[in-house]
């Protein structure tokens, strides 16, 4: 499908942060929305809107009907957001029972909204630092909590249910995500604690971009399952990222060198399979990075 002008496509989690702007790009685009939400949202823009689980084969069996293309949004986006069993459990069977839908109905396309958390280091127990920068597909997992099992088990269904029912699929592997304010803010947090920002690699995502990125990857014609980084080209922290990880990580090696606050990440995926290149960044005065922090 070289568009979405047209199609009907479902948006699980639609009531999310990156749902909500997500709906209403697709409608924008031409697209006729089907919102998948456990809550009504009086701010949803989709012109069928269920309230439902995405754990319940039923429900989304409804979502479905119609449908044209997938974006499973719907899930526990942390840790500690939840008990443990739920976090996980929601989780791993939402995506599954959405992709093996999806492909038994034979749907060509999905995106996922995967995390920077599948490699595991960003919500580690442990102190740990990344293997290298920049962080890359293939950069080493050290997975010690549930919700970034989760996270990489939901890149293992996407490539099943490709195999299995030929279904393509996309995860997009997001940073945290927000509003403009609220990174803004982060970055205040970040400027005076900046060594708590290293295994994200001091990345993110303004939510109008995530959303953007979602379109992108329906409209894409990659074929397979793919999962790859996603991040505006610059960090969140005021300092450079040079001086940063030599500071907060001496001892992972660097691939390459970094321009002033280039963000640590491999973002070629991003741009070679769905075009993507964040279009909002946080303004920041690049600073030198005090002794004393």
């Amino acid at each position: 499908m070289s568009g979405i002008n047209g199609a009907r496509v479902l948006v699980t989690g639609a009531s999310g942060r990156i749902g909500v702007v997500t709906s209403a790009r697709l409608q924008r685009a031409g697209a006729s929305v089907t919102a998948l939400s456990r809550e009504e949202n009086p701010a949803l823009e989709a012109d069928r809107i269920i309230v439902g689980d995405t754990r319940s084969q039923e429900d989304v069996a409804r979502a479905l009907e119609g449908a044209d293309l997938v974006v499973h949004l719907a899930a526990l986006a942390h840790r500690d957001i939840a008990p443990a069993y739920d976090v996980y459990t929601t989780n791993v069977v939402s995506t599954f029972n959405v992709l093996a839908q999806a492909g038994a109905r034979g749907l060509p396309r999905a995106v996922v909204a995967g995390s920077i958390n599948s490699y595991g280091l960003p919500q580690n127990i442990h102190e740990v630092t990344p293997a290298y920068f920049p962080l890359d597909t293939d950069i080493p997992t050290d997975i010690a909590d549930w919700y970034s099992l989760s996270k990489r088990n939901d890149e293992n269904t996407a490539r099943m249910a490709w195999r299995h029912w030929g279904i393509d699929v996309v995860t997009l592997r997001f940073p945290h995500v927000n509003g403009a304010d609220n990174l803004a803010a982060i970055a205040e947090e970040l400027a005076a604690a900046p060594r708590d920002g290293m295994r994200e690699a001091w990345s993110y995502l303004v939510t109008e971009d995530a959303a953007r990125a979602v379109e992108l990857s329906l409209t894409a014609s990659t074929t397979g399952a793919h999962a790859f980084f996603l991040a505006a080209n610059s960090t969140l922290a005021p300092y450079r990222t040079e001086d940063l990880l030599q500071r907060y990580a001496p001892g992972a090696p660097r691939l390459r060198r970094f321009v002033e606050r280039e963000v640590p990440i491999d973002l070629t995926p991003a741009r070679e399979l769905i075009g993507f290149e964040a279009h909002h960044e946080i303004p920041l005065e690049t600073l030198d990075l005090p002794d004393d922090l």
